[in-house]
C-alpha cells in the first residue's frame, strides 16, 4: 500500500485521465457482439467515419460532470450502472418488441430470481407506490384502470382509504394521492385495528422511518386478519441483498424498491414485488394503458436494464461490496490522517443506504471553515465533488447520527481512480479551505 500521507505521493489520476479511461471502457463495450448483425446495420447507417469516438454530450451541452461521494440521490442521477447493465441497455435499444410482452416476461423472470410471486417493473419507486395503490383500489372495488381516480370515493366505488401511522407521512404521500385515496392516520396498535374498516383498500408502511412505531410483524398481522393488503416502501433499503425477498417473505403483499439506487439499474426504473394478484393489477395500470400510470412509461431499455441489474446484483455478495467500499476509503483516510484535529471513522446505517459512510471529523476553528462551507467549496471546485448530505448535519436522520463538524463520504458509487481525486481534494481543502471552490456559492443564473 502506498504512503498517501504526502499529497505528492498520491497516484496521478487526473479527472481528464479518468474520463479517457471511461471512454475506453465504453468503446470496449460497444465492440461486443450484438444480436442479428446489428453492429453492421448501425455502421451502415452512421454517416462519415464510424471509427470516430462518439461525442460526449455532457460536454457538448455544457453539463458539469461530478464525482459522486454522496450516494444514490435522485438529484445526483442516482447510481452508475455496472458495465453488463450498460451493455444490456445499449443492446435493448437496437430492437423493437411488444412492450406488454416484455413487461410480463421480465416481471416473471425477476419474480423467480427474487423469490416472490410477482413483479411489476415501474419507472421508479414512487411510480411503484402509485401502481400498488391503483392495484389495491382495483382489488377492493372491482373497478377498471380508467375509473382511477375520477370515480374513486363515489357511491359506485366507495372504498378509498389507505391506513398508515401518523409518523410515517412523508413527501411520497402524493404518489398514493394521485389515485384519489383518503388517508386514515393511526398512532397505536389499537387505533390501527379499529381503523381497518370496510373502505380500507391498503395499508402503507415506511420502512426507513426514524420512528418505527408499530412493528412490521404486528402491522401485517392486524391487516391480514381483516383481509387488507400491506404495502411497504423500501426504496433505498438494499443492501443487504436478501432484503429483496426478506419483506415479501415476512408477509408484505407489495414492496417497492428503487431500481436506480443500490440495485444499480437505470435511474428511471423500479420494482414492485409481491403477491401476483397485485403485481398483475399494477401492470394493468401502467403505460400504454390510458390510466393513472400512463405517464409512468418504462422503456424497453429500462426494463431490460432492470433484468440485467438483478442478474448482476445476484452475482455479488454483501461482504464483497462492503469491502470494496472500505478499500476505496483507505486513500482518503491516509491522505488526511496527519492533519491537525482530523479524525476518521466508518459507520453503516442500519436500514436505508446500508453502506459504509466515512466520517471525517475536525475542529472548524483549527481548520478555518465549517463542514458545510467545505462541502460547498468541493462542489464548486474542479472537478465537482458532491459529499453526502449528512455533512454538517445538526440532527440525526435515516440512521446517521448528527455530524455537525464532519465531512461524510460514501465511496460505493465511485468510478475507478476517483478515490485518489477525492483524497487529494479533501486533503487540500482541509489544509487550506480557500484553495478550492468558492464560498458562498455563486448565484444560480436567473431563468427567463
Amino acid at each position: 500500500m502506498k504512503n498517501f500521507q504526502n499529497l505528492d505521493n498520491l497516484p496521478s489520476y487526473s479527472r481528464r485521465r479518468f474520463l479517457r479511461a471511461s471512454q475506453a471502457t465504453v468503446a470496449a463495450l460497444s465492440a461486443a457482439p450484438l444480436l442479428g448483425g446489428a453492429t453492421e446495420m448501425l455502421a451502415a447507417n452512421v454517416p462519415g467515419d464510424s471509427t470516430k469516438p462518439h461525442p460526449d454530450y455532457y460536454d457538448k451541452l455544457g453539463v458539469t460532470k461530478l464525482i459522486n461521494a454522496a450516494g444514490t440521490y435522485t438529484d445526483l442521477t442516482s447510481a452508475v450502472m455496472p458495465p453488463p447493465v450498460r451493455a444490456a441497455v445499449a443492446q435493448a435499444a437496437l430492437h423493437p418488441v411488444h412492450l406488454a410482452e416484455l413487461q410480463q416476461k421480465a416481471g416473471e423472470y425477476i419474480a423467480q430470481k427474487l423469490q416472490t410471486e410477482g413483479c411489476c417493473i415501474s419507472c421508479g419507486a414512487a411510480s411503484a407506490i402509485t401502481l400498488a395503490t391503483g392495484a389495491s383500489l382495483m382489488a377492493a372495488n372491482g373497478c377498471h384502470p380508467l375509473d382511477i381516480p375520477s370515480k374513486i370515493g363515489t357511491p359506485q366505488f366507495p372504498k378509498n382509504e389507505v391506513v398508515l401511522q401518523k409518523i410515517h407521512h412523508y413527501e411520497y404521500d402524493v404518489a398514493m394521492q394521485l389515485c384519489g385515496i383518503k388517508f386514515v392516520d393511526v398512532v397505536t396498535l389499537d387505533d390501527y385495528k379499529q381503523a381497518l374498516g370496510p373502505n380500507t383498500v391498503m395499508t402503507q408502511y415506511f420502512n426507513a422511518c426514524d420512528d418505527v412505531g408499530i412493528s412490521r410483524e404486528d402491522w401485517i398481522a392486524a391487516a391480514h386478519e381483516k383481509g387488507v393488503p400491506c404495502h411497504l416502501d423500501a426504496a433505498a433499503d438494499m443492501p443487504p441483498i436478501s432484503n429483496l425477498w426478506k419483506y415479501t417473505g415476512m408477509g408484505f403483499d407489495m414492496v417497492s424498491f428503487s431500481g436506480g439506487k443500490d440495485i444499480r439499474g437505470p435511474q428511471n426504473a423500479g420494482l414492485l414485488l409481491g403477491k401476483k394478484k397485485y403485481t398483475d393489477l399494477a401492470q394493468r395500470n401502467i403505460c400504454p394503458v390510458s390510466s393513472v400510470g400512463r405517464g409512468m412509461k418504462v422503456a424497453k431499455e429500462q426494463i431490460v436494464g432492470m433484468v440485467a441489474a438483478v442478474d448482476w446484483l445476484l452475482s455479488q455478495t454483501d461482504e464483497g461490496m462492503e469491502q470494496e467500499s472500505r478499500e476505496r476509503m483507505q486513500p482518503i483516510i491516509k491522505a488526511v490522517k496527519d492533519l491537525p484535529t482530523v479524525k476518521t471513522s466508518i459507520m453503516v446505517p442500519e436500514v436505508a443506504n446500508h453502506v459504509p459512510h466515512l466520517m471525517i471529523d475536525f475542529d472548524p476553528d483549527t481548520i478555518g471553515a465549517s463542514a458545510r462551507e467545505l462541502r460547498v467549496r468541493l462542489r464548486t471546485a474542479t472537478p465537482c465533488i458532491e459529499l453526502n448530505p449528512h455533512t454538517g448535519s445538526k440532527r440525526p436522520s435515516q440512521g446517521v447520527p448528527a455530524q455537525p463538524n464532519a465531512l461524510v463520504v460514501t465511496t460505493f458509487l465511485l468510478n475507478p481512480g476517483e478515490e485518489y481525486i477525492l483524497a487529494r481534494q479533501i486533503r487540500k481543502v482541509l489544509k487550506n479551505p480557500k484553495s478550492v471552490g468558492v464560498y458562498p456559492p455563486p448565484p444560480r443564473p436567473a431563468f427567463a
